[in-house]
């Protein structure tokens, strides 16, 4: 009966935190489809690459969430997670000021653009915090909120600005406007319930930053090649590049919730192993039918976003097998933080050196930039995953109590709330 209700509460869960995070991807999509009609290829790759250059430094808001859901799991304090989350923002806000001028100046982008798309990476890092908070108590339901919150706020005001003629700097600020009021309003949220009263040692800015080396290794492999499509290719096939990646990410984001809701237990060091082995397995499930998806939708292409983007057309099952590999790399990293075993994070740097390698000597065209980013994510993603399987059970830290792991293991048999 346990057993049973545990399930049922994991897919409560499971379903709670998709509908949230489709929202907020739905947005997304909408806003990268729009933006590619509005702005045209040129335009539109600009736009793509601040927007992959401000994934990555908001790196640290993806690792700060998993840290702090960790530390709720083994029976950290609420309080002082986040005094923790506030030093984080503080440092993202100051190394955003000093990359402005060195990023614009890599990806031959205006200084006032790079300067609004890199401000959206602090607020990021405050609302990963309050979101770390939720998914550790198990509230997926309040989760899910906070993530389809996190993407309305981030994409209709871009889209207003788009829409009366704005370019990409005018639509990035005003994302960012948008993204700090809905860090705002999580906060209360979240302050509904009262935090814990264990603290355990050890968890700081050090702990955050393993975690977003294995973010960012992660973040960088989804990513890098949208950034060098700028350099590879000229900028019309960039922007088409672009426009093809919308697919990657499609396979990338739509299973995030397994993720998301299986983490908890993974760091719970009773059901860490059966944990890993469901979300594996779930993700590939997952990512074939996106693949088969992505095939069936390629001849629409055309259609939606016009005849620039026709030469992608045939290869959008390719972009959506590459995010497939992407969601399976992304299961077996989680997996590496719950367990505070980051070292396996090695293996996806070391694959992210030999794809860059690739991109810079072999490709020059669309179909070859995305065969030598699908095969490497492909490789890397088998790699991590069978050394995330084969991993010891246990974790090298336990929580402060048994009554506080077992604590938590309850709360996910529970409806969320």
């Amino acid at each position: 009966m346990t057993s049973r209700t545990g399930t049922s509460s994991t897919v409560a869960g499971m379903t709670l935190v998709t509908a949230g995070s489709m929202t907020a991807n739905v947005a997304s999509y909408l806003l990268a489809l729009l933006a590619a009609s509005w702005l045209g290829p040129a335009g539109y790759g600009e736009f793509a690459a601040l927007t992959a250059a401000q994934l990555v430094l908001a790196v640290p808001a993806l690792a700060l969430q998993t840290v702090v859901a960790r530390e709720v799991v083994l029976g950290g304090d609420a309080a002082a997670l986040r005094r923790l989350a506030i030093r984080c923002t503080a440092i993202v806000a100051a190394l955003a000021a000093l990359l402005v001028v060195p990023v614009a100046a890599l990806l031959g982008t205006g200084v006032g653009a790079t300067a609004a798309a890199l401000l959206t990476a602090p607020m990021l890092v405050l609302l990963g915090g309050e979101q770390g908070l939720l998914q550790g108590e198990g509230r997926f339901g309040a989760l899910a909120v906070v993530l389809g919150a996190a993407g309305l706020g981030k994409v209709l005001p871009a889209v207003a600005v788009l829409a009366v003629g704005g370019g990409p700097g005018a639509a990035l600020t005003a994302s960012a406007v948008g993204t700090g009021a809905v860090a705002a309003a999580a906060r209360l949220l979240t302050g509904r319930r009262g935090g814990r009263t264990a603290e355990r040692a050890g968890v700081g800015v050090a702990s955050v930053l393993r975690a977003s080396q294995v973010q960012l290794a992660l973040i960088a492999l989804s990513s890098v090649d949208v950034m060098l499509a700028r350099v590879v290719l000229g900028e019309d096939q960039a922007g088409q590049y672009a426009l093809g990646a919308v697919a990657t990410k499609v396979a990338f984001w739509l299973p995030a919730a397994v993720g998301v809701v299986l983490y908890p237990r993974m760091a719970n060091p009773t059901h860490s192993a059966a944990a890993v082995r469901s979300a594996l397995g779930v993700l590939v499930g997952i990512g074939a039918v996106a693949v088969a998806g992505a095939a069936i939708a390629a001849p629409l292409v055309p259609a939606i976003v016009g005849d620039d983007y026709a030469p992608v057309q045939g290869l959008l099952w390719v972009f959506a097998l590459n995010g497939a590999f992407l969601a399976v790399l992304q299961g077996a990293l989680l997996s590496a933080i719950a367990r505070e075993r980051t070292v396996l994070a090695v293996v996806a740097w070391i694959g992210l050196a030999v794809e860059v390698g690739l991109m810079l000597t072999v490709a020059s065209t669309v179909q070859q930039l995305v065969t030598v980013v699908a095969a490497s994510s492909g490789v890397v993603a088998a790699a991590v995953g069978a050394l995330a399987l084969i991993a010891p059970n246990d974790p090298p830290r336990q929580a402060n109590s048994p009554h506080r792991a077992s604590h938590r293991d309850t709360d996910l048999g529970e409806t969320p709330a």
